[in-house]
């Protein structure tokens, strides 16, 4: 006697039940999908390590009065100390703790990247956009600006604002970086509207009433993020050099604990010297760290725009 092969209830889910596991997976599924763009950076293997680097900054800058074991400015303890148990960086000439300012420095450089590097790019994109989009007078004199901007040297210029600045403080430091870094950017974006604005989707816009300022907010700029992005991260490293640069040459603001300044002490204080290699290095290490960290993120970033430099 042959028996049928037949499933029993038990064993067979029933057609209901099945479609609701599949639709509560769908559902699942979206729920933790993450965006197309993160995705995309975080498949590069150089940003996706300078994701992490670049994050691991940000908690130190965050956490900063939690991590530094002293404020930065006690000058309570011993002078000129080698690294030891109580200050594992060594101490400075005039009795400070060094992990602390370093720790307490990633805030410093973190604020005039973010900063200065994002009133740079406004002011490049605004231009930029302008001068490429109006074209005839109004693009003439804004590109002989942009040109200006271009052919003044940019150290000197930095170095000439910061020194006779009437009031001092990290926020002019940020302004004299903002003033002379964001012609380059307008140049570039400049060029890229000019060849955007022919499209069809721009003339379409424009066919159908609506204003220049709409017409460049919402058809031409959300098309140039990834060169917006590109651009602040440029600004952004530039500004966190050029605040180094300052706070070493003297012209910071000696109230702020930043690596610059640091670096500023070390070498009028004899670190090289007296042997105290760790408040020299320490300070440049980590900004080279944090450099570095901007420019891994910067691979990912043109694999947005550039499909060939996407990694599986």
């Amino acid at each position: 006697m042959t028996i049928a092969n037949t499933p029993s209830a038990a064993a067979t889910p029933h057609a209901g039940d099945t479609e609701g596991v599949q639709v509560a997976a769908i559902t699942a599924g979206r729920s933790t999908r993450l965006p197309g763009w993160f995705l995309i950076l975080w498949r590069n293997g150089k940003c996706r390590a300078g994701l992490l680097l670049l994050a691991g900054f940000v908690l130190v800058a965050v956490l900063a009065p939690v991590i530094a074991p002293y404020s930065p400015r006690a000058d309570t303890f011993g002078l000129s100390q080698g690294p030891s148990g109580a200050h594992w960086l060594g101490t400075t000439a005039r009795g400070e703790d060094v992990f602390s300012q370093v720790i307490h420095g990633t805030r410093t450089s973190l604020i005039v990247g973010v900063v200065a590097g994002t009133l740079s790019t406004l002011i490049a994109v605004a231009v930029g956009l302008t001068a490429g989009y109006l074209q005839g007078p109004v693009d003439e004199f804004l590109s002989f600006f942009i040109n200006l901007g271009l052919v003044v040297p940019v150290l000197p210029l930095m170095i000439t604002l910061a020194a006779y600045a009437p009031v001092k403080g990290l926020w002019l430091v940020i302004i004299v970086i903002t003033v002379t870094g964001w012609a380059f950017g307008a140049r570039v974006k400049r060029a890229q509207i000019a060849t955007l604005r022919t499209r069809d989707y721009v003339t379409a816009a424009k066919f159908a009433g609506d204003s220049t300022p709409r017409i460049i907010a919402y058809e031409i700029a959300p098309n140039m993020i990834s060169l917006i992005v590109v651009d602040f991260m440029g600004a952004s490293l530039g500004a966190i050099g050029a605040e180094a640069g300052l706070s070493f040459l003297g012209l910071g603001d000696p109230h702020t604990t930043s690596w610059g300044t640091m670096l500023n002490q070390a070498s009028m204080g004899g670190a090289m010297t007296t042997g105290q290699w760790a408040w020299l290095i320490a300070p440049g290490l980590a900004l080279a760290f944090l450099v570095t960290s901007f420019s891994l993120v910067n691979f990912g970033v043109d694999a947005l725009s550039n499909p060939h430099l996407r990694e599986d």
